[in-house]
């Protein structure tokens, strides 16, 4: 079996050699054996784990993949697989969200007039037009969904119209079961992006993004399968 330094090892990669070690204190690798002189010794298993690491990390974010690895590295395999589950799942629920979002935009009110104080409303008035309580839209708000102003004179929220649009961008995925900080989330992509009108090129960068992290979830499975293959008895 070939053996590495730790340099050897972040060549491949254009990581440092103490980043390596890192990695292997943190548990992402399996232990190096050590020589008389105390010197780390890594092999093809230290190599396989190294790639499935660096994998993992653009398709399920580097918390997630020093998760998996920890696992790995500790036998608990069903543990790691979990993990990859929970990462398949949560990028399906993105993609369901963005599809809720396209649809949903298309159901909103025109674009916000550009006249600061045109429609204005109470608390009262938002809740009626969007027939849920005046409790609801405080939620909304402590979620961060909705951020209206205050009346100087009365202290009293005042939604304008960019507000009534996040309220109907809110109500909507929140009937199709999306929970609040998800949907905090999406209006404020919504806000970010300049309203509905720009959405559209937002949504598609969004898109984009998806896509990336579904094809660097296929090099990942392509790296850890190769990594259990080395490590699993038999």
């Amino acid at each position: 079996m070939f053996t590495f330094k730790p340099a050897g090892l972040a060549r491949e990669h254009g990581i440092s050699a103490q980043a390596v070690r890192n990695y292997e204190r943190d548990g992402f690798l399996p232990p190096a054996q050590r020589t008389p002189s105390g010197y780390r010794i890594y092999t093809e298993v230290h190599a396989a784990a190294l790639r499935a690491y660096l994998a993992l990390i653009p398709a399920y974010g580097h918390s997630t993949a020093g998760r998996i690895m920890g696992a790995l590295t500790v036998g608990d395999v069903d543990g790691a697989l979990t993990a990859v589950d929970h990462g398949h799942y949560q990028l399906l629920r993105d993609r369901e969200t963005l599809e809720a979002v396209r649809e949903a935009v298309d159901d909103l009110t025109a674009e916000p007039d550009a006249t600061p104080d045109r429609a204005a409303r109470t608390i009262g008035e938002l809740a009626r037009r969007l027939r849920v309580t005046p409790a609801t839209v405080r939620n909304w708000e402590g979620a961060g969904i909705l951020v209206p102003a205050r009346d100087p004179a009365t202290g009293y929220r005042v939604y304008r119209a960019t507000d009534v649009r996040d309220a109907e961008l809110a109500h909507l995925l929140r009937r199709g079961g999306y929970p609040l900080e998800r949907i905090a989330t999406v209006v404020q992509q919504v806000r970010t992006a300049g309203g509905t009108a720009r959405l559209s090129s937002a949504l598609d960068d969004w898109q984009r993004k998806l896509t990336e992290q579904g094809r660097a979830m296929l090099d990942a499975a392509t790296r850890l399968s190769a990594y259990l293959g080395l490590i699993e008895p038999g």
